[in-house]
């Protein structure tokens, strides 16, 4: 529950001011009202708001890899799982890691299971860290699967920056380079249009020149609707991909491209065959097993297949 910081009066006509904890601003009102306190202002704590604030955003990998590995020592010292995450929660200094931990401990002390707890916040988990967390839950080996997905967790976010580090070149090279286009397509080949007119008008002007002038003019004058098109387009592919039907169409994209399509694969199908190698290893009936660890392959046209 969120915490409250108040200024009220007493009976006497004394201010005071603290903090209290409630589900919401009524209940608050109504707590300071059994204390004979008449509200002046009650508003959420600071550490409320920030946690409000953070909330829905993603969390960076390597706050999450060290809360699986934290919840995994835990589980296997014995601690019960809502107790473990009630000491996670405490002690993450990261607000939106925070908020979601609070959040999935209370849907756990209402019973549900870690995976479907973790299961709504796909800002923060990932959909194979939940399939792998289900498929440990049915197999009683949670915490040999936190740790994997801790493994996995460092050595994606290392490869993450690997690629980064290699793309940084490339990528200032090409922005660079079509700031320079740009710029010259809108300020410096209108000078020479002038020199050109009259080869223009008796038709002896080169078809490639004649293309360049045109583009160019076209390029100042809407240029603001050339940068909105990118932008929208961007936001149209990425709001697609989100969906069942686009996420199952850019993977069926990521197996047939060409020289990555051979690693996604392999990745994959590593990953279906390492959760049911366990599941089965722990005496999970194999059908069972399968339908657990078709999720876990973390490609929907491969999970298809599977199932």
């Amino acid at each position: 529950m969120p915490d409250f910081q108040y200024i009220a009066r007493e009976a006497t006509g004394r201010q005071v001011s603290g903090i209290l904890t409630a589900s919401n601003q009524q209940d608050a009102l109504n707590s300071l009202a059994a204390r004979s306190l008449f509200p002046v202002k009650v508003d959420l704590a600071d550490q409320a708001k920030a946690q409000l604030k953070y909330s829905g955003r993603r969390v960076r990998a390597r706050y999450l890899s060290i809360f699986y590995t934290q919840l995994a020592d835990l589980l296997r010292s014995g601690v019960p799982l809502l107790r473990s995450l009630e000491l996670l929660n405490k002690q993450s200094n990261n607000p939106a890691l925070k908020q979601v931990l609070e959040e999935v401990r209370g849907e756990v002390a209402d019973g549900t299971r870690l995976a479907v707890a973790m299961g709504q916040h796909p800002k923060v988990f990932s959909e194979l860290a939940v399939s792998m967390i289900r498929a440990g839950e049915e197999g009683s080996f949670l915490e040999d699967v936190l740790k994997r997905i801790a493994n996995f967790t460092d050595h994606q976010e290392e490869l993450k920056n690997r690629v980064v580090g290699a793309m940084i070149y490339p990528v200032f090279l090409t922005t660079f380079g079509t700031i320079i286009v740009s710029f010259l397509l809108v300020y410096f080949v209108p000078k020479f249009e002038p020199i050109f007119a009259r080869m223009s008008e008796r038709g002896e002007l080169p078809w490639a020149t004649t293309t360049l002038l045109g583009f160019s003019a076209f390029m100042q004058s809407y240029w603001f609707i050339m940068l909105f098109a990118i932008g929208m387009s961007v936001v149209a592919v990425y709001k697609y991909t989100e969906t069942t039907e686009g996420r199952f169409k850019f993977d069926q994209f990521r197996l047939n491209a060409y020289g990555l399509g051979g690693v996604v694969r392999s990745l994959a199908i590593a990953r279906f065959c390492r959760i049911l190698g366990t599941l089965l290893a722990n005496g999970v009936p194999i059908l069972q097993s399968l339908r657990i660890a078709k999720d876990a392959a973390g490609n929907k046209v491969i999970s298809q297949a599977i199932g």
